[in-house]
C-alpha cells in the first residue's frame, strides 16, 4: 500500500479545504508531522483511515463529529485519497454522516454519509455503495480496519498498553488482529459435541428409568432398592415380575370358566320360566277379549242401523241446502237490481232511459232490453268524447296561464342578476389591485428570508458561544491549577525515584555479597572465597523499593499527561468560543438575537401569505372574466323569454275563445284579455260535470241490465229447487225434509263409527286365534309361575361371571403390557453401553481443546494459536528493540498457565542483557517503554502482514513518543526508522518534539489557528 495524495474538506479542525502530496513529502522514505497540541495532528490519519474504511481509530469513533465546527454553513465535509492497494491505484472519495441546516425552516436535518470508489487505471466498474467500496478495501489491503489501525497507523499509546497488560486484555487485541474465529469453531464445535453427546446419554437413562417405571405401573409391584440405595439388576427384576404375571393370568381364566358355566345354567333355567308366563299371561288376555265383545253387540247394532238411515237421508237434506242457497241469492238480486235503480242519476236523460225500459222485467223480453241499453250507450259515449276534447283544450290553456307566468317571473329575475351583475363588475379592479399587493408584499419577504435566517442562526451560535464561554474559562481555571499539582507531584516521584536509584547503586556490593554462597564463585570476581563481603547499611535501597518507586513515578508521569491534555483541549475550547462571540457582550448579543428572531418571524409570516394571495388574485380575474361572460348570457336570455312571453299569450287568446263557443257559455269577445278572464273557470266546470253525469248515465244502466238479469236467472233456479225436493220428500221414509236433516250423520261420524266395528271384529279374530294356539292349549290348568327366585340366582351368578372375566382381561393385559416393556428395556440397556463409551472419550478430547482436563499446560487451542503469533511477535520485535537499546533488551516468550485460571501462552516480559534476569515489562522506564512498544507495533506490523497474504505496506505512521527518549537512544531509534524506509517504503513520524524537526527534514506542519487550521508541507 502506498499514498499519494490526500484531500481534506471541513473535517475535524480544518475549516477549509487542504491537499497533501504524499509523493512528494515522502520521496526521502521519512517525513514528519508536527504541530501544536490540538491543532490536528491526529486527524491528519484518521482522514486516511476514514477515507479507506469510513471510520476512525480508537475512542473517537463513539463521537460520530466529524464535520469542522470551523466550516462555513452548508460546506460538505469530504476526505479525498488517492493510493496504490494490492497494485492498483485508485481515487476514494468520503463524505461522513453529518448535521445540515434545513433548507426551509429553522433547525438540522441529518445528511447521510456518500462515498465513491474511481479505479484510475481504467480497468473496472466505479463504485458508490458504501458496502461494496468496503469490500474492495478489505481484499485489495487484505486486513480489516482494526488491523490497519494497529498496523499502519501505529497509535499513540496502544503498544505501551500493550506490552504491560496481562494475558486476557493481551489476547483480546490479539484476537482482533488474528483471525482465529475458525479455532474458536472448533473448540465450539468439540464442546457442543459434548453437550449433545451427554444429552443423548441422559436421555437414554432417563429412558431406562422411564421404563423401570412403567414396568412397576404395569405390574403394580415397587422398584426394589438395596440398604445403600442403589437399584439392583432391572432386568432380573424385571423378569420376576413377568414370572408372576403370567401365573396370576392362569388363575384368573380357570376361575372365569367354571364361574361361566354355573351362570349359563341360571339363565337357561330363567328363560324357560319366563317362556311359561309369557304364555299364560296371553291366554288371560284372550279370554277378557272375548268376554268384552259378546257383551258390545246390542250398540255395535244400533250403530249399524244409524249409518243406514243417514245413508238414505243424505240426498234429501242435500237439495233442501241447495233450495235455502237459491232462496238467498233471490233475495239479493233484488236488493241489487233496486240500489242500481237508486243509483241511475234523476236527469232528464235518465228519466227517459228508466220509461224505455219494461217494468217489473219479464223472462222473455231480454232481447229488447240490450237493444234500447246499446242505443243510449252509444248516444252518451259520443257526448263525453267531444267534452272531453273541449276539456283538454280548456287545460291546455290553463297550463299555457302558469307557463305565462313563469316567464314574467323569470323576466323579473333576469333584471335583477343583470343589476347585480354590473354591481360586482364595477368592484372588481380594486380587489385585484388589493390582492396583487399582497403577492408583492410576500415575494419581497420570502426573498430577504434566507439572509434573515442566516444573520439569526449566527446571533444565536454567538449567544450560546458567550453563555458556554463562561463555563469554560472557570473549567479551565480548574484544569489549569490540576495540571500545576500533577507537576509537582511528579517532580516529587521523579527526584524520589531518582533518589532510590543512586543510593542502590551505592548499596549495590551489599546486595551482590547477599547472594554470596560458601564455595560458590563470586559473580564479580569469580573467587569461590569470599573474606571481606560488604555489609547493608541503615540507607541501603532494595529492588523491591525501587521498583515501587518507579510504579508511582509512572502513575504521576501520566496524571500529568492527562492533565496537560485537559488544559489543552480547554484551551482550544475557549479560545474557539472566544472566536464565536467576536469579543461581544452576552446582553448585546442577547439583544442581537431577540431582533434577528423577530425579524424572521415577522417575514416568515408574511411570506407564509404568498401561496394565499397568489391564488386570492387568480381568482378575482378569473371571476371578473367569468362576470363578464354572465352578463352577455343574462341579456341574450332576456330577450329570449320576451319573444316567447308575447307568442305565448298570443296563443292562449285563441284557444279560450275557441272553448267558449263550442260551449255557448259566453259571447265571441274579440281580443287576448277578454278570453283569459274569470270565464275560464266556468268552462272547465260545466265540461266537467257534464262528462261525469254521461259517465254515471253508462255505468248505472249497465248495472241495472246486469241486475235485471241475474234477478230472472235467481227466480227461475228457486223454482226448479222447491219441485225438486218436494219430489225427493215424497218418495222417501222421512215425514218432511227436516227429519230426514235430523237423520244424516257427519262423515268423521260415520267413519268413527266404522272403525269401532272393524277394531271389535280384529279383537275377536285375534283372540281365537290365540286360544287356538297349541302352546296356549298346553299351559291351561297350569299353577301360576314365580320369576324372582330365578331372577336373584342369575343376577348373581352373571355379577360373578363379569367380574372373573375383568379380571381375567387385566391380567392378560398386564402381562402383554409386561413382556413388551420388559423386551424395549432389555434393547434399551443393551444400547446405552457404546454411547457411555463415546462420550467419555469425546469429553476428555474436548477438554483438551478446551485447556482443562489432561491439559498440562491449561492453554485452548484459540489460545495455542494466539501464543503462536505472539511468538513469532516477540521474534521479530526483539531484534528491533535489541538495535535501539544497543543490544541490551529483547522479549521473552512465555506459554505457562496464568494464575488463578488466567488463559496461558500469552506472557510477555523483557529480558535485560546486563542483569541476565528476565522481569516483567513494567519495570521499564518511560522511554524503555516506548522503545519496546514501538519494537512491538513494529514487530507485530511485520506478521500482521505476512499473515495478511505478504501484503508491503508501503506508508506506515508513527505516533509520538519520541519525547521521553535521550540523545543515544533517539539516535538508536532514527537508525531503525532509516532502516524501515529502505526499499522505497516512506514512515511519516507525528511528533511535537524540536528535536525531531533538526533530525527530518521533509514536514508537514499542522497550524493552529482561531478560524481552523491549516497545512503546511515543507520538503527537502
Amino acid at each position: 500500500m502506498r499514498l499519494h495524495s490526500l484531500e481534506i474538506t471541513a473535517f475535524g479542525p480544518f475549516a477549509g479545504t487542504e491537499t497533501v502530496d504524499f509523493d512528494a513529502l515522502g520521496a526521502d522514505g521519512l517525513f514528519l508531522l508536527h504541530g501544536h497540541t490540538g491543532a490536528g495532528k491526529t486527524t491528519v490519519l484518521d482522514a486516511v483511515a476514514f477515507a479507506l474504511y469510513g471510520t476512525v481509530p480508537g475512542a473517537r469513533r463513539e463521537g460520530k463529529r466529524l464535520l469542522s465546527d470551523h466550516a462555513a454553513a452548508g460546506v460538505v465535509p469530504q476526505v479525498t485519497l488517492e493510493a496504490t492497494l494490492g497494485g492498483r491505484r485508485i481515487r476514494i472519495v468520503r463524505s461522513p454522516e453529518f448535521l445540515r441546516p434545513k433548507l426551509r425552516s429553522s433547525g438540522t436535518t441529518k445528511q447521510h454519509a456518500k462515498a465513491s470508489l474511481t479505479w484510475l487505471d481504467g480497468r473496472g466498474q466505479n463504485l458508490t455503495r458504501l458496502s461494496e467500496i468496503g469490500d474492495v478495501v478489505n481484499a485489495l489491503l487484505g486486513m480489516s480496519a482494526d488491523q490497519f489501525f494497529q498496523v499502519v497507523l501505529l497509535p499513540q499509546g496502544e503498544f505501551a498498553r500493550f506490552l504491560r497488560a496481562d494475558s486476557d486484555e493481551r489476547g483480546n487485541l490479539l484476537e482482533r488482529l488474528f483471525d482465529t474465529g475458525r479455532f474458536g469453531d472448533v473448540e465450539e464445535w468439540f464442546a457442543q459435541r459434548r453437550r449433545d453427546s451427554a444429552a443423548e446419554l441422559a436421555d437414554a437413562h432417563h429412558d431406562i428409568d422411564i421404563m423401570l417405571g412403567k414396568v412397576s405401573q404395569a405390574s403394580g409391584v415397587s422398584e426394589p432398592v438395596n440398604e445403600d440405595g442403589a437399584q439392583p439388576d432391572p432386568l432380573g427384576w424385571a423378569a420376576d415380575v413377568l414370572t408372576g404375571a403370567r401365573q396370576d393370568r392362569m388363575l384368573a381364566q380357570g376361575t372365569a370358566v367354571l364361574v361361566d358355566a354355573a351362570a349359563r345354567r341360571a339363565s337357561d333355567a330363567l328363560a324357560d320360566a319366563t317362556t311359561v308366563l309369557d304364555l299364560q299371561r296371553r291366554r288371560g288376555l284372550a279370554e277378557e277379549q272375548l268376554a268384552q265383545y259378546r257383551e258390545g253387540e246390542s250398540i255395535r247394532s244400533a250403530r249399524r242401523t244409524a249409518i243406514a238411515d243417514s245413508v238414505a237421508a243424505g240426498p234429501i237434506a242435500e237439495a233442501a241446502a241447495d233450495l235455502s242457497v237459491a232462496r238467498e241469492a233471490t233475495e239479493a238480486a233484488g236488493t241489487a237490481l233496486a240500489a242500481a235503480e237508486r243509483a241511475l242519476p234523476r236527469s232528464p236523460e235518465g228519466r227517459r232511459f228508466r220509461d224505455a225500459l219494461q217494468w217489473p222485467p219479464e223472462p222473455g223480453d231480454r232481447s229488447h232490453e240490450r237493444a234500447v241499453l246499446a242505443q243510449f250507450v252509444r248516444d252518451w259515449t259520443t257526448d263525453v268524447a267531444r267534452m272531453n276534447s273541449l276539456l283538454q283544450v280548456s287545460r291546455d290553456a290553463d297550463r299555457m296561464e302558469d307557463t305565462l307566468v313563469r316567464y314574467r317571473a323569470q323576466q323579473r329575475d333576469i333584471a335583477a342578476q343583470i343589476e347585480r351583475t354590473e354591481q360586482l363588475q364595477a368592484e372588481m379592479p380594486r380587489e385585484i389591485t388589493a390582492a396583487e399587493a399582497r403577492v408583492a408584499r410576500a415575494e419581497a419577504a420570502t426573498a430577504e428570508l434566507p439572509g434573515l435566517d442566516e444573520r439569526c442562526e449566527r446571533a444565536r451560535v454567538a449567544a450560546e458561544s458567550a453563555i458556554e464561554l463562561v463555563r469554560k474559562r472557570d473549567a479551565l481555571v480548574q484544569t489549569e491549577r490540576t495540571r500545576d499539582a500533577a507537576a509537582a507531584a511528579h517532580n516529587k516521584a521523579w527526584a524520589h525515584l531518582l533518589d532510590l536509584r543512586e543510593r542502590r547503586i551505592d548499596g549495590m556490593a551489599a546486595e551482590l555479597a547477599d547472594r554470596l554462597e560458601a564455595g560458590e564463585p563470586c559473580a564479580v570476581c569469580g573467587s569461590d572465597v569470599h573474606p571481606h563481603p560488604a555489609a547493608a547499611s541503615t540507607s541501603t535501597v532494595t529492588k523491591a523499593q525501587e521498583d515501587k518507586a518507579a510504579a508511582a513515578e509512572r502513575k504521576a508521569a501520566a496524571a500529568l499527561d492527562q492533565a496537560v491534555e485537559a488544559v489543552a483541549e480547554a484551551k482550544l475550547a475557549v479560545d474557539l468560543l472566544h472566536d464565536r462571540t467576536g469579543g461581544v457582550s452576552l446582553a448585546e448579543l442577547t439583544e442581537n438575537l431577540d431582533t434577528a428572531t423577530k425579524a424572521v418571524q415577522d417575514a416568515r409570516t408574511i411570506a407564509a401569505d404568498i401561496d394565499v394571495a397568489s391564488a386570492e388574485a387568480a381568482r378575482l380575474r378569473r371571476d371578473s372574466d367569468a362576470l363578464a361572460v354572465t352578463l352577455n348570457n343574462l341579456v341574450a336570455t332576456r330577450g329570449s323569454v320576451d319573444a316567447r312571453l308575447s307568442a305565448t299569450e298570443e296563443t292562449l287568446a285563441q284557444m279560450r275563445a275557441s272553448v267558449a263557443e263550442a260551449v255557448d257559455v259566453a259571447e265571441t269577445v274579440v281580443g287576448a284579455e277578454a278570453v283569459v278572464g274569470a270565464g275560464a273557470v266556468d268552462q272547465a266546470e260545466s265540461l266537467v260535470e257534464r262528462i261525469a253525469e254521461r259517465e254515471a248515465l253508462i255505468d248505472g244502466s249497465q248495472r241495472i241490465q246486469d241486475s235485471r238479469i241475474a234477478w230472472l236467472d235467481a227466480t227461475e233456479k228457486h223454482d226448479a229447487l222447491r219441485a225438486e225436493l218436494d219430489r225427493r220428500v215424497s218418495a222417501s221414509n222421512f215425514d218432511s225434509a227436516a227429519a230426514a236433516a235430523g237423520a244424516v250423520l257427519t262423515a268423521d261420524r260415520v267413519e268413527q263409527i266404522e272403525a269401532e266395528l272393524r277394531a271389535a271384529e280384529e279383537r275377536r279374530a285375534h283372540a281365537e286365534h290365540v286360544l287356538r294356539e297349541p302352546a296356549i292349549v298346553a299351559v291351561a290348568g297350569h299353577p301360576p309361575v314365580d320369576l324372582d327366585p330365578l331372577r336373584r340366582a342369575c343376577a348373581e351368578l352373571d355379577g360373578q361371571a363379569r367380574s372373573a372375566a375383568a379380571t381375567v382381561a387385566e391380567c392378560r393385559r398386564r402381562a402383554d403390557d409386561l413382556e413388551r416393556l420388559i423386551a424395549e428395556l432389555s434393547t434399551a440397556a443393551e444400547a446405552i453401553a457404546p454411547k457411555q463409551a463415546e462420550f467419555d472419550e469425546l469429553a476428555n478430547l474436548a477438554d483438551v481443546v478446551a485447556g482443562r482436563g489432561q491439559n498440562a499446560r491449561k492453554m485452548s487451542l484459540r489460545s495455542y494459536v494466539l501464543a503462536s503469533r505472539l511468538e513469532d511477535v516477540a521474534e521479530s520485535a526483539s531484534a528491533r528493540l535489541g538495535r535501539m537499546s544497543a543490544g541490551r533488551y529483547e522479549f521473552v516468550h512465555s506459554d505457562e498457565a496464568g494464575a488463578r485460571g488466567k488463559r496461558g501462552g500469552l506472557g510477555l516480559d523483557i529480558r535485560d542483557d546486563y542483569t541476565g534476569v528476565v522481569r516483567s515489562a513494567k519495570t521499564l522506564s518511560g522511554g524503555e517503554a516506548f522503545l519496546a512498544s514501538l519494537a512491538l507495533a513494529l514487530g507485530l506490523a511485520d506478521v500482521v502482514a505476512a499473515e495478511s497474504g505478504g501484503v508491503v505496506l508501503d506508508t506506515m505512521f508513527i505516533d509520538e513518543g519520541f519525547g521521553t527518549l535521550d540523545a543515544d537512544t533517539l539516535e538508536s531509534v532514527m537508525a531503525v526508522l532509516d532502516e524501515l524506509r529502505a526499499g522505497g517504503r516512506v514512515v511519516g513520524v507525528v511528533s511535537h518534539v524540536d528535536e525531531m524537526r533538526q533530525r527530518i527534514p521533509s514536514r508537514l506542519y499542522v497550524k493552529r489557528e482561531r478560524s481552523g487550521s491549516t497545512l503546511q508541507v515543507v520538503a527537502s
